[in-house]
């Protein structure tokens, strides 16, 4: 970073900002400032100095410049919906890129460039009348951007592989100020490191992403009642063991209406309507769900399904483990701790990883777990409240032993998007035999480490110490 001067401070970047960028600066005191930093989980606290609005890429090209001559830390923005929060720094700027939502389709080659800032939903309803999608995450409201720079499970990744594998290229705003394009061409060490090593290298301003002609799906949302949980889990892993590549199944457990935890599969088959009906009968004879049904379903509405579980506001704690396969001992585990749940909002979900994100060479991207797992996700959720002892804790204890009693059963490391910022270790132990690749791009390409979204490849956290490897 640079040093600021004795005239630098925040109300001097604030006026630099205001007369250079054509988005909008919010600072303190300016109407709507405290809502422009507000992140989707609402247990973040920490509070920008500034915040820059940017409407292009030139702004963000100025922001950074600004940042870094007055000596303010940026940090980025693009769906908010990180649960760490590490869109956010305490006293630093904002490069928020919410304003940059833009969808170009290019119909001939079946591909289409989005604005940094860009939404899952976003982009899937700008496609869906083309008979086209891009592989997103499970949830509309997730930002395209951050969610492929760590990877990108989701309902496609047997038949298209991670939202991070169908990216063609990028427009990156590095810490020098350059505007730059990174693809298998062009910097293809930097495009290599953005393909899972996370937000560490510059601001992703643009990407373009390969479509893929998935328009109807056959899918369905099965819930059953905890008492027939291992059974049903039971005849899960028989399906996943020998699920083809065109049929990604999705598990765990949510509350229902009445509030009593309940066990969810969603398979997603987009093959012929001939595997099609072969899935349908299939998950027809599992159970006797309480409602449900596997049927032909546009997959635009599919990725709706949990549109009611992320409630801006809500506090959130995520715990994640990585799992060869499903297994008795850990279906086990996971129905134990739905039966427990501190929290109607609080869930498990169990993303699989097989078929073509498998097939992906180990070292074409940073992304380096590059064979058949399962991804646990365990999300604490709860309602802030002012009463008194009433902090959290037990919903954050409630996860934190969950991944615990997982861990004699886990992969080594986990998946960044939902590593806390203080798992370094863990984080490390998911880049594998990427990490030393990782730091040479990262000195190439951000030698001041201006950006840091990735605690553990920042110097004090290569130190021994607490929390280092």
């Amino acid at each position: 970073m640079a040093s600021p001067t004795t005239s630098d401070t925040p109300t001097a970047a604030v006026r630099a900002l205001r007369a250079t960028l054509r988005g909008r600066v919010l600072a303190p005191g300016d109407r709507g400032f405290e809502e422009a930093y507000t992140v989707w989980n609402g247990a973040v606290r920490a509070r920008p100095a500034v915040v820059a609005r940017c409407a292009d890429e030139q702004d963000v090209v100025r922001a950074i410049e600004i940042a870094r001559r007055h000596g303010l830390r940026p940090s980025v923005r693009a769906g908010g919906h990180d649960w760490a929060g590490r869109a956010l720094r305490d006293g630093g700027l904002l490069i928020d890129l919410s304003a940059m939502r833009s969808v170009e389709v290019d119909l001939a080659a079946r591909t289409a460039w989005i604005g940094g800032g860009t939404k899952a939903g976003d982009f899937i309803e700008r496609t869906r009348a083309f008979g086209l999608a891009p592989v997103t995450g499970t949830v509309k409201a997730v930002g395209m951007a951050g969610l492929t720079l760590g990877g990108g499970y989701g309902l496609l990744a047997g038949e298209h592989g991670l939202a991070l594998d169908s990216l063609v290229e990028a427009r990156v705003v590095l810490a020098d100020g350059r505007a730059v394009t990174a693809s298998g061409e062009e910097l293809s060490d930097l495009f290599w490191a953005l393909r899972g090593g996370g937000g560490n290298f510059g601001v992703v301003t643009a990407l373009r992403y390969r479509l893929h002609p998935v328009s109807t799906v056959f899918a369905g949302l099965l819930l059953y009642p905890l008492d027939q949980a291992s059974a049903v889990l039971a005849r899960y892993r028989e399906l996943v063991a020998d699920a083809p590549d065109a049929l990604t199944v999705m598990a765990g457990f949510f509350c229902g209406p009445e509030g009593r935890p309940l066990l969810f599969l969603l398979p997603v088959c987009c093959g012929s309507p001939e595997l099609g009906r072969t899935v349908m009968d299939l998950f027809d004879g599992i159970g006797k769900p309480v409602v449900g049904q596997v049927l032909p379903t546009e997959y635009a509405s599919v990725l709706s399904t949990f549109d009611q579980v992320v409630v801006d506001g809500r506090h959130n704690e995520v715990g994640t483990r990585w799992l060869e396969g499903p297994s008795e001992e850990t279906s086990e585990l996971l129905i134990d701790a739905a039966a427990r749940i501190t929290s109607p909002y609080s869930g498990i979900f169990v993303h699989q990883f097989h078929g073509a994100a498998s097939k992906v060479p180990v070292a074409d991207t940073a992304f380096a777990l590059r064979r058949d797992h399962l991804l646990v996700e365990v999300a604490a959720t709860w309602e802030p409240s002012d009463r008194p002892g009433e902090s959290g804790e037990k919903h954050r204890r409630w996860a934190r032993e969950l991944e615990q009693q997982l861990d004699p059963y886990a992969l080594p490391g986990g998946y960044p998007n939902l590593l806390g910022p203080h798992e370094h270790r863990r984080t490390l132990d998911g880049f594998g035999p990427h990490v030393g690749r990782l730091l040479d791009v990262k000195e190439r390409y951000d030698p001041d480490h201006v950006f840091s979204a990735v605690a553990a490849l920042e110097p004090p956290a290569l130190n021994p110490g607490e929390g280092s490897p």
